[in-house]
């Protein structure tokens, strides 16, 4: 008998227990769904951080206080590795560091801001005009923040564009309208454009932008022993990608000299370019990836055992046929090879239902985070044919043997 005889002859034999094929087929159609599922929507979230991160700009520079081997973020930094305004000066400072050509500093924290009956908690960024230029952000209504307004320590605010839907109705002007914040009244002067996610996953249109002095003055009041403004971030641009590794190498040597760090001393500052980010936040989900689809094939090999268990019940019940094709000249290798089709067959069949329920509840998934698409990848989808095939191949095995074992005598005189 050949390929295709086999399959028409597995095909039937399926079809004559429909119900029982189908609830065999469940736990691989599950486990395929569940696997294909996974890693879509992962590697969709490794897209969606990746593209959220390369919009800020695949030249940035961030200079963080502290050692991120230090402990836990909200102990580092206490006792050393304290970054100043004046550290961000003069790291603007061409003659020092050539190869930068914008640098913002920033100071965050959380607020409660209200407007109209309408409250939220946000975090608020407390920035200088040069935060527009380093991060490539625009305001799409009013403007963003000033040197004047830096200066003059005005209370002004721009607001993201989640919170302008918040608080404000959609065919309001909100622009020299006053919210409050942690019950302070600023004038809104403008409201950014989608960002989506920035540095440590933050969404940037649920955050609101101050003046840095404003922001150190009257709300956190951030300031070192020594009476100097601090803060917890500083942005760097580079002047191209290329640069990248000596503009970093500039700023280390700099602050190094700024903060007396000793020849073979341990910085009190790290350095992270865009690429860091982007490999650390990519490894995080590329393993958890890996980790979930690991449990989900736990659902292949329990739908290969439904499959043995299932093949071994249909070598029962068909020993007589077995028996007579034996008689009438089949051999060993012809039932061996025609319960192992079965098996694939049937795990075949299952994994290409799993792979079209998988697609579709990932692409379902997509439609509840804007801007994000599942990534059902073919490497994903040859992966699940590969192991469904392989599942049915190892556990239709035993079965098949089994089945050609039998004495056609025995196997005919079977009640």
């Amino acid at each position: 008998m050949n390929l295709f005889e086999s399959t028409r002859v597995a095909m039937l034999a399926l079809a004559a227990n429909k119900l029982r094929s189908a609830l065999t087929m469940l736990g691989i159609i599950i486990g395929v769904s569940a696997v294909i599922a996974l890693m879509s929507i992962g590697r969709g979230v490794e897209k969606f951080f990746i593209d959220q991160f390369t919009s800020l700009g695949t030249n940035l520079l961030y200079v963080f206080p502290g050692q991120l081997s230090e402990g836990p973020p909200s102990e580092r930094g206490r006792e050393r590795g304290v970054l100043t305004l004046a550290d961000s000066h003069a790291i603007n400072n061409p003659l020092r560091v050539p190869d930068v050509i914008a640098v913002a500093p920033e100071v965050r924290g959380n607020a409660l801001i209200a407007r109209a009956g309408n409250d939220m908690d946000v975090s608020v960024s407390g920035v200088t005009a040069a935060y527009q230029d380093a991060l490539s952000g625009e305001a799409v209504i009013g403007s963003f923040i000033t040197d004047a307004d830096v200066e003059e320590r005005s209370r002004v605010v721009v607001i993201g564009s989640d919170v302008f839907g918040r608080l404000f109705e959609p065919y309001e002007d909100p622009l020299d309208q006053t919210i409050r914040v942690n019950n302070i009244l600023f004038r809104v002067i403008g409201v950014m454009e989608e960002r989506g996610a920035g540095v440590g996953g933050a969404n940037l249109d649920e955050m609101i932008f101050i003046p840095l002095t404003t922001v150190q003055d009257r709300l956190f009041r951030l300031r070192t022993v020594s009476g100097e403004y601090q803060v917890n971030l500083i942005y760097a641009a580079v002047i191209s990608e290329d640069r990248m590794e000596a503009a970093q190498q500039q700023i280390t040597d700099l602050l190094r000299e700024r903060h007396n760090i000793a020849f073979r001393g341990e910085d009190d500052f790290v350095i992270i370019n865009q690429s860091d980010l982007i490999s650390i936040f990519g490894d995080i989900l590329s393993a958890m990836t890996l980790f979930l689809s690991a449990i989900a094939f736990i659902s292949l090999v329990v739908g290969g055992i439904g499959i043995m268990n299932i093949m071994l019940v249909s070598v029962t019940e068909r020993t007589r046929e077995i028996g007579l094709r034996k008689a009438v000249g089949a051999k060993r290798r012809n039932v061996l090879s025609q319960f192992l089709i079965e098996a694939i067959t049937l795990a075949l069949i299952g994994g290409l239902l799993g792979i079209v329920l998988g697609a579709g509840g990932a692409v379902a998934a997509t439609s509840f985070i804007d801007n994000f698409s599942a990534v059902v990848g073919l490497d994903a989808i040859a992966i699940a044919i590969f192991f469904s095939m392989a599942v049915g191949l190892f556990f239709g095995i035993y079965p098949a043997y089994r089945a050609s074992r039998l004495n056609p005598i025995d196997a005919l005189r079977y009640e």
